[in-house]
């Protein structure tokens, strides 16, 4: 029988695949990074869980949701219910229809509560309501001149609020997800890393670190891998942690976001069932792959 150490390093390779960004070197710096982040929340008695996500990306038609983000969120917000575990949500108000969407298409995930005040009062009202970890998925965070930009290196600030400073406000446990350089979390990794790494990565690496970075091939990923890693390392709880995991209710996830949420692929900018420019087909594979390494 594996350790739940070796399940957790298996599904860590399943989202370190390469997918044309050139962005191993940053998945080899934030390697056991997963097994850390998933046994932070499982040493804990009773874990209240804060998620943040939503990256806009420019349109013919003005800003507009990208499908990466929400769907990794709301397989983690799934899971964390299931497991009896209390979460809310920030996002933007731009974001927050495609979030809706994403949550309501999965079991459980219905009831998580989305918050798109400033982040001074999330912050307090996160205090308040006792969260131990927050997680970042695919939200633009602020670059070295303060300012967040998109992987071609324009400046979104005017459609993208900093939630940078409720990730850092407190003591919870941050972990943070990201694909390309510029995500929340990125500051964990040293600017002359990502400047190398990834395109633009000089002006565009974020500069706000976390406690535990994940870096995946796509940010969607991370999300499934936080949900299997967690059943991995808390097997009395795999049932209903991988209850919402399978492809199935991926695909159906994101024709929703497309259909429903005003959503577009981030990378071709259309209003298509994909994500980052992969079919489906492709996200099937790593959550398969990812079920099967973790039980």
């Amino acid at each position: 029988m594996k350790r739940p150490q070796d399940r957790v390093a298996a599904i860590e390779a399943v989202i370190s695949r390469e997918v044309g960004r050139g962005a191993k070197p940053l998945m080899e710096a934030t390697r056991g990074n997963l097994l850390r982040a998933v046994e932070s929340i499982a040493e804990v008695h009773a874990p209240r869980i804060g998620l943040i996500t939503g990256f806009a990306v420019p349109t013919e038609r003005g800003p507009r949701p990208e499908t990466d983000g929400p769907g990794g969120m709301a397989h983690m917000a799934a899971a964390c219910r299931a497991a009896g575990w209390p979460v809310r949500l920030a996002t933007d108000a731009l974001c927050a229809p495609a979030c809706r969407v994403a949550l309501e298409s999965l079991p459980r995930a219905a009831d998580v509560p989305i918050e798109t005040d400033d982040a001074a009062t999330l912050v307090h009202r996160w205090r308040e309501a006792g969260i131990t970890h927050v997680i970042s998925i695919e939200r633009c965070g602020r670059s070295r001149d303060g300012k967040p930009r998109n992987m071609r290196g324009e400046d979104v600030s005017s459609f993208t609020p900093a939630l940078d400073d409720l990730f850092l406000a407190a003591k919870w446990r941050r972990i943070a997800i990201g694909d390309g350089g510029n995500e929340i979390g990125m500051g964990s990794l040293s600017s002359e890393l990502i400047a190398r790494t990834v395109p633009n990565g000089e002006c565009i690496a974020c500069a706000t670190a976390a406690d535990d970075l994940i870096v995946a091939g796509v940010s969607n990923w991370g999300g499934y891998a936080m949900v299997g890693a967690l059943a991995a390392v808390m097997p009395a709880l795999a049932p209903v942690l991988l209850e919402a995991l399978d492809a199935e209710h991926d695909r159906r996830l994101i024709e929703r976001l497309v259909r429903e949420g005003d959503t577009v692929d981030g990378v071709t900018r259309k209003a298509e069932a994909t994500v980052d420019g992969m079919p489906m087909s492709a996200h099937a594979e790593v959550i398969d792959a990812i079920r099967a390494a973790a039980t």
